[in-house]
């Protein structure tokens, strides 16, 4: 198994020392007591690290680098207990480059209306000092995390441990290595991307090996160690040899346990977290390897077929923040096979020739033995088993061109109707959310791939923050009407482009400008055309909603405001609060004369 770093989470609360010793060593054993809690709440997946209350630029700076310069440190959880000034903060937040948390809470649950004066107020102003911390780090333009709520409450307590699995995901994130075993499958367009993008973007390094130098791997390989191997294998899972000689059937699973070992050895030996194969290319290989990647993958290990690399970092990625996990159900590589579209039964049957992880097995998992058309090499084993029910997510990575972005359905796994008893791979069954028509229909506008990155056990707000904090779009629980007005002004767009906790972008767009040129449209053109802005914390590109009952007609005039607001949108970053303040009042506006 593949194992990461004991990472921590810094807990820093900012204070300052207008109101006396008294109050501050107040703060400190207040912040020391919700440290303790946290800890001892069994709900966190990381350690919280308790550090010395924060009053001055210095010591606020000081402070930062030092957890860029810790390798265990995964990210900081901010809190201001009292008022903090805000510009004490700034170059602190310029120089920090690792996931941030703003925990807007308070230590007290309940005002104390009988004893409150104005010590207590002075104490305890979250309210206050953390609208001050918030404004500086919206108007400095730094991806971060927003969670409100009592500090000792479970709710709270479990969205914090939520972020950080998304925040190990982000440091995590430029430490996958990917192993490309010869190239992609000829002519398919959606297992291409820029490599060097991917680089720059999130970290990943991604490097192609001769298919015969891992083959050499797989043959170094002893016959002890490989027959301790299929032991194991024949110890585990049930047999199916469904008519085949026993002893003929054992020599195939052999050459996957030989697989196994060779390209584990190969990858530790490389340092690399995650690989890609391709049947169109096999080499010196035996079999293209099917058992031996579902155990790999098992492992922590991701997974791409057909030289799919997004995927398999995607898949790696998942693995490694669902890590620790007690209640996991399973992360795989998956992907979009057939359509059952019986009314009232729809659904997407997913598996793959033969590489499906076996931590989403429900139930007995077997090994089969079966003829592969594609390959040309011997009939390969491979893990058979249905995936367990409930609700999981489905990613899909694409680099179109000049960006990448980042899709997500939310899926309902559920059993099939009937056996498949011919069917000799891994499969799921599910239905994407709101339901088949709205969820393809939106995948397919969205330009999704048929390959995805599957996990019970993680939210598309988690996956979306980490979405964010790489600086890429991000789509979910969007329809059809929201990606065809999207699409139109793909031609204007450009991509976010804003490195991580760089602030050195301005709009080229003024606000003044900007609203005053989108209100002459809207009472130009007079048309029922409504829409508002939702604005997630921390998504790049789920900013606009469409009514699509109300959309009616878009002119020349039109599509060239909307340009220009798609544009203003998805490359910069708006700060949340003047987000929300000015389209309310630009949508009361339009309601008001009836457009």
């Amino acid at each position: 198994m593949l194992e990461m770093k004991n990472y921590k989470f810094w807990f820093c609360t900012g204070s300052q020392d207008l109101y006396g010793q008294e109050c501050l060593d107040h703060v400190a054993e207040h912040s020391r007591i919700m440290v303790d809690r946290l800890n001892q709440s069994g709900i966190l997946p990381y350690e919280v690290v308790w550090k010395p209350t924060l009053l001055t630029n210095a010591m606020i700076r000081q402070t930062f680098n030092e957890a860029n310069a810790d390798e265990n440190c995964a990210g900081v959880i901010t809190w201001m207990h009292t008022f903090s000034p805000a510009k004490s903060w700034i170059l602190g937040l310029q120089e920090y480059r690792k996931p941030l948390l703003h925990l807007h809470t308070q230590f007290n649950r309940e005002i104390p209306y009988d004893t409150i004066d104005m010590d207590f107020m002075n104490e305890n102003q979250a309210a206050h000092g953390d609208r001050e911390y918030g404004h500086i780090v919206s108007r400095m333009g730094i991806e971060r995390k927003v969670i409100v709520g009592f500090w000792d409450d479970k709710d709270v307590q479990e969205r914090i441990a939520s972020w950080m699995r998304t925040a190990i995901g982000v440091i995590e994130s430029s430490h996958i290595r990917v192993m490309r075993v010869a190239d992609n499958m000829r002519n398919v367009a959606v297992t291409e991307g820029d490599k060097v993008e991917a680089q720059i973007k999130f970290g990943w390094e991604v490097d192609a090996y001769p298919v015969n130098e891992i083959a050499e791997a797989v043959e170094a390989v002893s016959k002890a160690d490989t027959d301790a191997l299929v032991e194991e294998y024949y110890s585990k899972y049930d047999i199916l040899l469904e008519g085949r000689d026993p002893e003929e059937f054992k020599k195939h699973v052999a050459v996957q346990a030989q697989i196994e070992i060779g390209f584990e050895r190969f990858l530790e030996e490389k340092n690399y977290q995650a690989i890609v194969t391709h049947f169109g290319d096999l080499g010196a290989l035996k079999q293209l390897p099917g058992l031996a990647i579902q155990r790999l993958m098992e492992k922590g290990y991701g997974f791409g077929g057909e030289g799919d690399w997004k995927t398999a970092a995607m898949v790696r990625l998942m693995k490694i923040m669902t890590q620790g996990n007690k209640d996991a159900k399973g992360t795989s590589f998956m992907e979009d096979y057939t359509y059952n579209l019986v009314a009232g039964k729809e659904g997407i049957l997913e598996a793959h020739m033969l590489e499906v992880c076996p931590t989403i097995a429900d139930g007995p998992i077997s090994i089969k033995c079966q003829p592969l058309s594609m390959g040309d090499r011997e009939d390969p084993a491979r893990l058979v088993f249905t995936s367990k029910t409930g609700k999981g997510i489905a990613t899909s990575l694409i680099d179109l061109g000049d960006r990448f972005r980042l899709i997500i359905n939310d899926v309902n796994c559920k059993k099939v109707e009937k056996d498949m008893p011919k069917l000799p791979v891994a499969t799921a069954f599910w239905t994407p959310e709101p339901n088949l028509q709205t969820g393809a229909e939106a995948w397919i506008l969205a330009g999704g791939a048929h390959h995805t990155a599957f996990s019970y056990d993680l939210t598309a707000e988690q996956m979306g923050d980490w979405a964010a904090a790489m600086g890429i779009e991000f789509f979910h629980g969007f329809d059809q009407a929201q990606i065809a007005l999207l699409n139109q002004v793909q031609k204007q767009h450009t991509a976010p482009n804003i490195p991580l906790r760089n602030a050195d972008y301005q709009t080229q767009i003024g606000f003044c400008q900007f609203f005053t040129r989108i209100f002459v449209a809207f009472f130009h053109a007079a048309r029922q055309f409504h829409f508002f802005i939702r604005r997630k914390q921390g998504y790049f590109a789920d900013f606009l909603e469409v009514h699509s009952d109300r959309i009616v007609y878009i002119d020349a005039f039109w599509q060239c405001q909307i340009q220009i607001l798609f544009h203003f949108l998805l490359r910069v970053q708006i700060p949340q609060q003047v987000n929300a303040l000015c389209f309310q009042i630009f949508i009361d506006a339009v309601d008001a004369v009836g457009v």
